[in-house]
């Protein structure tokens, strides 16, 4: 393995070359294999500046370049499963600026992106889906009588989502030309979970000779390559598998963090991280954060667990969403449940360890908890069992990948009957709120986590018990304007109503604290001395809190501006530029 030093000195000799996969078929091995280490040296100066997926990319940089090598894209279809691993693809196929020239760094997606390549076939930032995707490929080739090749590719972690396993049945229903590459690295994000690793292990200890053979077992052929990162191995086995009749499953045995050795040695800090410096490891000082609401929820939760031996956290493949190192893991023990990428399962789970008496808190980001709709609503709701659910990164200006959004909960948990969804402010309200939810017993309670920093402060008070449900909270009294100013915009509010004071007007300041209903009496309140109604949402409007609000005045002379996002699938945005444009900032709400 070189050394960054090592790497530095090399010459690029083919990848600025490299305009289409159809340069790369002209090289031999050999220069194949420095062309491998060109885009490792690559791959890390733009990752220790402007961070991203580390260790899924460095270990897949031989398999990409020997599919590319064997396969003819774009006729060839090649669809890279949640697309950790598609910066060495994205270099192969026209954009390798985006990572020699710094400058040009911002210039491509962290996932694939049909609109920057023909190469590309989705835009794919969640897990588990490669195979299904494929399977629809497959069934339109045949159906219009093209005879391409569809190759998935997927890792071992995303195996664990219900859709593979779905896929994977579907595929050998199909029984026509399908290639699916399984990048087993032997890790998820974290280390993996699930009784099917244990096939894995036993398929990679027996060289893929062991009888017991979960894809051979759903009608699938067979290959396996031990040496998953050896550019003639990998070359050898596509080859072999190139215009099969009928799905083939190679399973290739493969080094994540491949070629550093930090990310080799540290494989689940370096999964996915912030800017770090290459000699050693360390996360850059700039991008070094002090205690935050991740943090402070785990080590809550890990001093509750001491106490009360009922109280469960579980996570679906994310630990580290919600603070849980390695470390808090092992103190947890049984207390602690990692179901794998699997969020559906953990919904599920969560509802009937309530059922059965015990405290299940599951921690999960905004954007996967989409992947729960119908087990939120029918295992979870229906049954009204008494399960906590922290919704993490639920904001506007949190991940900005148009795949990662953080706007759509609301609107997605919102309207769920039995769910009561509440939205604290600041740490004091949220440990508050998070305390009482996993004792209460009379419905499912979700926490919006705050997105604010951990330590700020306001003029809340919070409250010891929220069963009195949909009681919102005056903050400040005032007249004519009443600001709600919900969760992360609570802060928002009081900036409003700074505002507002300039211009004469002293106005009324609430913290509603509960998504999923209104303040019925309190609305009816303002309408004493009150002629307009703002409110504040960190989400999407179309669907979400604010409308509530309006729908209740409807019929009323009471007027009432909504704020929030509009409805839209947005791609690395500017935050200040995203704001204005959705009218956020204080003086456009005082001025609208």
């Amino acid at each position: 393995m070189l050394t960054q030093q090592e790497l530095s000195k090399q010459q690029t000799m083919y990848l600025e070359k490299i305009s289409s996969p159809t340069d790369v078929k002209k090289l031999s091995l050999n220069e194949l294999s420095t062309l491998s280490t060109e885009i490792r040296h690559y791959l890390l100066e733009k990752l220790s500046i402007h961070g991203g997926h580390i260790g899924p990319n460095l270990g897949m940089v031989e398999a990409t370049i020997a599919l590319h090598y064997v396969f003819n894209s774009p006729t060839d279809r090649i669809v890279f499963d949640v697309s950790h691993q598609s910066y060495t693809h994205k270099m192969l196929t026209g954009r390798k600026e985006a990572f020699i020239n710094p400058k040009a760094y911002d210039e491509v997606s962290g996932y694939t992106e049909p609109c920057e390549s023909e190469h590309d076939q989705f835009v794919i930032g969640h897990t588990s889906t490669s195979v299904s995707l494929a399977c629809g490929l497959a069934k339109g080739r045949d159906l219009l009588h093209g005879n391409e090749n569809i190759i998935a590719v997927i890792g071992d972690g995303s195996l664990s989502g219900g859709e593979a396993l779905e896929g994977l049945d579907m595929a050998a229903e199909i029984g026509t030309n399908m290639i699916i590459v399984v990048n087993d690295n032997q890790m998820s994000i974290a280390e993996n979970h699930g009784g099917l690793y244990k096939n894995l292990q036993l398929l990679r200890d027996t060289k893929g000779e062991a009888s017991c053979n979960l894809f051979r077992a759903m009608g699938l052929d067979y290959l396996y390559v031990d040496k998953g990162n050896d550019l003639a191995s990998l070359i050898s086995a596509f080859s072999k598998v190139k215009d099969t009749p009928h799905p083939v499953v190679v399973h290739i045995n493969t080094l994540k963090g491949k070629g550093y050795k930090f990310a080799e040695e540290q494989k689940e800090h370096f999964h996915w991280g912030f800017p770090f410096v290459i000699e050693t490891g360390e996360t850059r000082k700039e991008y070094q954060f002090g205690p935050d609401f991740s943090s402070f929820t785990a080590q809550y939760l890990l001093n509750a667990m001491q106490q009360d031996k009922g109280l469960v956290a579980l996570t679906a493949g994310t630990p580290g969403i919600w603070g849980w190192t390695p470390e808090m893991r092992q103190k947890a023990g049984k207390q602690f449940v990692d179901v794998g990428i699997a969020e559906e399962t953990a919904v599920a789970m969560s509802s009937a360890i309530a059922k059965r008496g015990g405290k299940p808190v599951f921690g999960v980001h905004s954007s996967f908890i989409q992947r729960t709709y119908d087990q939120l609503s029918q295992d979870l709701c229906i049954n009204n069992n008494p399960a906590t659910i922290l919704v993490f990164g639920a904001t506007l200006c949190g991940l900005n990948d148009v795949t990662h959004l953080g706007f759509f909960d609301i609107a997605l948990m919102g309207n769920i009957p039995n769910l009561v969804y509440l939205a604290p402010t600041c740490k004091a309200e949220y440990e508050a709120m998070l305390h009482w939810a996993i004792n209460y017993t009379g419905h499912p309670v979700a926490l919006r986590v705050p997105c604010v920093p951990l330590e700020s402060t306001n003029d809340t008070v919070a409250e010891a018990d929220y069963s009195q449900l949909n009681r919102y909270q005056v903050t400040h009294q005032g007249s004519q304007v009443a600001i709600l100013g919900l969760g992360n915009y609570y802060a928002l509010a009081l900036k409003v109503a700074e505002a507002y004071k300039q211009k004469g007007i002293d106005a009324t300041v609430i913290n509603p604290r509960y998504i999923t209903g209104v303040d019925t009496a309190l609305l009816d309140q303002l309408k004493a001395n009150h002629h307009t109604i703002i409110t504040l949402e960190d989400g999407q409007l179309d669907g979400g809190w604010g409308e509530k609000i309006a729908r209740y005045y409807g019929n009323t002379s009471m007027k009432v501006r909504c704020y929030g996002a509009k409805k839209e699938f947005v791609d690395r945005f500017g935050y200040s530029q995203f704001l204005s444009d959705n009218h956020l900032m204080p003086e456009q709400i005082v001025n609208d």
